[in-house]
């Protein structure tokens, strides 16, 4: 039977260690971002927001014709 002890490390790691090391990973991640450029964001902006006024328009469209038509069957 290998003595399992000598594989286990013992080297304890303290909270302020810890949080620099989180630190220090997320610094890290960050700089792999490729940050879009003004044009693409005022691209997608406007298409979000444009997507939003028609889907706006054909949902209060579809509200006013299953109002009107629940309307004419409680008469």
């Amino acid at each position: 039977m290998a003595d399992t002890s000598t594989n286990q490390k013992t080297s304890k790691v303290g909270p302020v260690k810890k949080i620099k090391d989180f630190f220090s990973g997320v610094k890290a991640e960050f700089k792999k971002i490729i940050w879009p450029d003004k044009e693409l964001v005022l691209k997608q902006s406007v298409a979000v927001v444009g997507i939003s006024v028609v889907l706006g328009v054909i949902i209060a469209i579809l509200d006013f014709i299953l109002q009107n038509g629940v309307n004419l069957l409680s008469l």
